[in-house]
């Protein structure tokens, strides 16, 4: 039988907000490569702040979008955040593909819904990490709301027809807050390489490298603190430094910059020494980006990082969340063959997320097809078991 391909279904990808430069940004542009033509919705978006290619796609706000205070800062947002996305709908779709970390995966929309999870809403489930250095009321109004979110998210959960997430730590966390299994597909690298690099002024080549926004899951702190007691050895922080927790201020030898353009980011990539991470990830792209210019990673133990670092071959593990765990591993740095970093990390290429979410896609619509057709029957899981044929047929 000859099958006759058909148009492309009609995609539309949700993300929670749009106002960041990190890692879920990234893997919305990935995903806006891999289905050209989707446009994007999402609930507030500040084009100065998130990255610049942003402005090339169609995004569709939500009313919060009017309010400058929640483009700032979208979490103070969060009293409004579940009714405006459960009240957005989108219509004109056969496939919305949510971007969520707890939000977005509630859109309506009579599509077929397939969540790309970076992790399940951690303003419930690990709300200390998400709320660092919220204010006392947004604090307080998640704490009165928890309750209510926590069926209202599992709730929307169970509505999709796929689950895909970034890191096998993620699926877990997927199946124990949604009785989900869910495909893993490390999000893409979308940093080119090959393009433009631009010198940070005033930042000798041979530091080492942290990338990190200013949360306080990223221990970021305990980097700086290993640092400072390392002779000789210099630090650059993505994203600035913390406040140091003891009196006085960092040393010089500590740098942290902010508003970071792509070409300055292979600049310090191509000039580190190594990248170092203490955080707890849910994926983790940055450490690939440092192994794709050549440069090993020196990361905790923990998390989306047992996905992605090879032991001796890409870098090196962070035995504990302390300055004294950072600093052993900082002294024992691998030597590392670029030519193999840099191959190892093609293998997260844009165009091997892209084929994978295909895959998912077309499976999910194959599906939906079979069931019309009566071929597939609905179980209760969300997933589906094939009717087997008649006999003689």
């Amino acid at each position: 039988m000859t099958v006759v391909p058909g148009p492309r279904p009609r995609v539309v990808i949700a993300h929670d907000y749009v106002t960041q430069r990190g890692g879920a940004e990234r893997t919305v542009l990935g995903l806006l490569e891999a289905f050209p033509g989707a446009r994007l919705v999402t609930s507030v978006y500040a084009p100065e702040s998130t990255f610049p290619e942003f402005a090339d796609v169609h995004v569709e706000t939500m009313g919060l979008n009017r309010v400058a205070a929640f483009r700032r800062d979208p979490r103070l947002a969060f009293p409004f955040l579940a009714r405006a996305w459960e009240g957005h709908e989108i219509a004109d779709a056969d496939i919305v593909i949510c971007s969520s970390s707890g939000w977005s995966h509630a859109v309506s929309t009579s599509a077929q819904k397939i969540v790309y999870c970076h992790n399940p809403a951690r303003w419930l489930y690990q709300a200390e990490d998400y709320l660092a250095g919220a204010s006392a009321p947004v604090r307080a109004t998640r704490h009165l709301l928890a309750r209510k979110l926590i069926d209202w998210d599992r709730r929307h959960a169970a509505r999709a027809a796929a689950y895909v997430v970034n890191s096998n730590v993620v699926a877990g966390r997927v199946l124990t807050q949604y009785s989900r299994d869910a495909v893993v597909i490390p999000p893409p690298m979308t940093l080119d390489r090959e393009g433009a690099q631009d010198p940070v002024p005033g930042i000798e080549p041979g530091f080492l490298l942290t990338v990190s926004r200013s949360r306080g899951y990223k221990n970021v702190q305990l980097v700086c603190e290993a640092v400072e007691t390392l002779p000789g050895q210099r630090l650059v922080a993505i994203g600035g430094l913390p406040e140091r927790s003891s009196s006085g201020s960092w040393s010089d030898r500590l740098v942290g910059v902010e508003g970071v353009s792509d070409a300055q980011l292979r600049w310090l990539y191509a000039n580190c020494r190594a990248v170092v991470s203490a955080s707890r990830e849910d994926f983790g792209l940055t450490p690939l980006e440092g192994n794709l210019f050549g440069k090993p990673a020196m990361l905790l133990r923990a998390g989306g990082f047992l996905d992605t670092l090879v032991d001796g071959i890409t870098g090196g593990y962070i035995e504990a969340e302390t300055a004294e765990a950072v600093r052993d591993a900082l002294t024992r740095i691998p030597v590392v063959d670029p030519s193999v970093l840099r191959t190892y990390a093609e293998g997260f290429r844009t165009e091997v997320f892209a084929r994978r979410m295909h895959e998912v896609v077309d499976g999910v619509l194959s599906t939906v097809s079979l069931l019309r057709t009566g071929l597939l029957q609905p179980t209760s899981s969300g997933l589906d078991e094939a009717r087997q044929p008649a006999r003689g047929h």
